[in-house]
């Protein structure tokens, strides 16, 4: 239960901003939530005096009176409902931001050791869950809480004896609530499971679309995402089964407590100790009890559901991001880099990828790197932009460690081309324009695009630099990509230039120079 409460407090920390709001919606479930008593109450006057006693005032003034609350009570529920679904949609707005941020500031070897799947449902089902938490299952804490507190008060204020029997089954149904949310909770945490793996599997296929036709593997993916989906509706259906059984037995023991109190109401009747108007408000009052408890159990799902999907964000929020401690700046360097005793390894427990490597580059000098798949070009090449940490060694940036930098001084000097060429579904001039942080102007796009031999194809394409390259590039051939990416290198102009394997969609024919 302090979990829960930890997570609660931690989700209402990101309704704080908006507190006025919040209040007002507050205060307007609270005012229709106090309409469900005022109701059962009217109800005596509206028996004894008008019906009974024949009272003219209460006879004319009892209609206007229950016009009066209906009205009170829809306007009310109308401003509660409202601003809540105001607060939870910017507070899941605000969480998403919060989740890509982090996103954006994560080392890379998390990304190594979680799916893309997996993150994009943190942001997408998870989030959504967190909203049930914040609008549906508040909204109905506070006016049903209010309501069932209110209800019981009359009871209690009407025929306090009778009333006890109502309190009766409070064991039983805090034994019932206790079990299910356990439960509930287990389920939807491996329901969010199954939905990474869900969305994982769908992004595997729209990446890997051509292999999985080139190779015939369309009904190997159907059998996997079936069996991934099978997996999705039976969690759905033992999370509905959980959530749906504590209704019927909740009530179970509301009737039960209700049937008691007809029968000893009845006795008190017959013996003249109770009217006919507190007689049916108190029936009336007890009744009105079970539509705010069932919907009580109800909010129970959505409540674990919720705090299910907020332990998942927030323990990517505490996700460490990556580590920045360098504190020197360097401004623009010259350009020369030394690798002194240098090894690397991706685990702990795994062999070194690199071991007691040594290498000088001056500044303007180009150096190519020559060895077979897995002898750590590409692992040499992503330690200099600190992606990874060496395990033993030193980089240095003009005689610098580049682990004294800051991140963002040693990234500004490098300019990047992967042999994982990564385009954005943009025109070509706002892909082109990324290495310059979207501030350079034509002349510069073109200039960039010409060094790296693009503006010929460029110049072919529908609306030359402002066409649309579909996503990472698919309207573009192999070669026209990696031109795109060597000319947003180009237009960052950074001392150092690394190009892992960028030319090897280009045909040889093609006009090449040095980059």
């Amino acid at each position: 239960m302090k979990g829960h409460k930890t997570l609660y407090l931690r989700l209402l920390y990101y309704v704080k901003p908006y507190g006025r709001i919040f209040a007002l919606a507050l205060a307007g479930t609270a005012v229709a939530a106090i309409t469900e008593p005022l109701v059962a109450a009217l109800i005596k006057p509206l028996l004894d005096g008008s019906f009974v006693e024949k009272d003219p005032y209460l006879i004319r003034m009892m209609p206007l009176w229950l016009v009066g609350v209906f009205i009170v009570r829809g306007i009310a529920a109308f401003i509660g409902s409202l601003g809540m679904e105001w607060i939870a949609h910017r507070v899941v707005m605000d969480l998403r931001n919060a989740l890509f941020a982090r996103l954006l500031a994560l080392p890379t070897r998390y990304f190594d050791d979680h799916s893309a799947g997996t993150l994009l449902s943190r942001l997408t089902y998870d989030v959504n869950q967190v909203l049930t938490a914040t609008t549906q299952a508040l909204v109905a804490l506070v006016r049903d809480g209010l309501a069932v507190t209110g209800l019981l008060g009359w009871m209690l204020y009407l025929n306090w004896k009778l009333s006890l029997l109502a309190f009766l089954i409070a064991p039983g149904i805090a034994t019932i609530m206790r079990v299910i949310s356990q439960r509930l909770r287990r389920l939807s945490r491996e329901l969010q499971d199954l939905m990474g793996e869900l969305t994982h599997a769908i992004d595997e296929v729209l990446q890997g679309h051509r292999v999985i036709k080139i190779f015939g593997a369309q009904a190997y993916e159907r059998q996997r995402f079936n069996r991934i989906n099978n997996r999705v509706r039976q969690r759905n259906l033992k999370l509905a089964a959980a959530s749906e059984g504590s209704g019927p037995l909740v009530q179970l023991l509301a009737i039960i407590a209700l049937g008691a109190m007809i029968y000893f109401a009845s006795l008190q009747s017959a013996a003249h100790q109770i009217t006919v108007g507190g007689f049916v408000s108190l029936f009336g009052a007890m009744a009105m009890l079970l539509a705010p408890i069932k919907r009580l159990t109800k909010v129970n799902e959505q409540l674990q559901r919720g705090l299910a999907a907020a332990e998942t964000i927030f323990a990517l929020l505490d996700e460490p991001p990556e580590p920045d401690r360098g504190a020197g700046t360097i401004g623009r360097a010259r350009g020369a880099v030394s690798f002194r005793d240098l090894s690397h390894r991706y685990r702990p427990e795994g062999p070194d990828v690199l071991e007691g490597l040594n290498l000088e580059v001056q500044p303007g000098e180009t150096v190519a790197l020559v060895g077979p798949s897995g002898s750590g070009k590409t692992t040499l090449m992503s330690l200099l932009p600190r992606f990874y940490e060496p395990h033993g060694g030193d980089i240095l940036l003009d005689g610098v460690p580049i682990r004294e930098l800051q991140l963002a001084e040693l990234r500004a000097n490098i300019a990047y081309v992967s042999q994982d060429i990564v385009l954005f579904n943009d025109t070509v001039a706002a892909n082109i324009a990324y290495g310059a942080g979207f501030q350079a102007n034509d002349a510069d796009l073109v200039r960039a695009a010409e060094n790296a031999h693009a503006m010929e194809f460029i110049r072919q394409l529908p609306q030359g630099l402002q066409t649309l390259i579909g996503e990472n590039g698919a309207r573009l051939s192999g070669g026209q990509r990696q031109r795109l990416a060597i000319a947003r290198a180009l237009l960052k102009n950074a001392p150092i230039l690394i190009l892992d394997e960028a030319l090897s969609l280009i045909h040889i024919s093609e006009p090449t120079r040095p980059y």
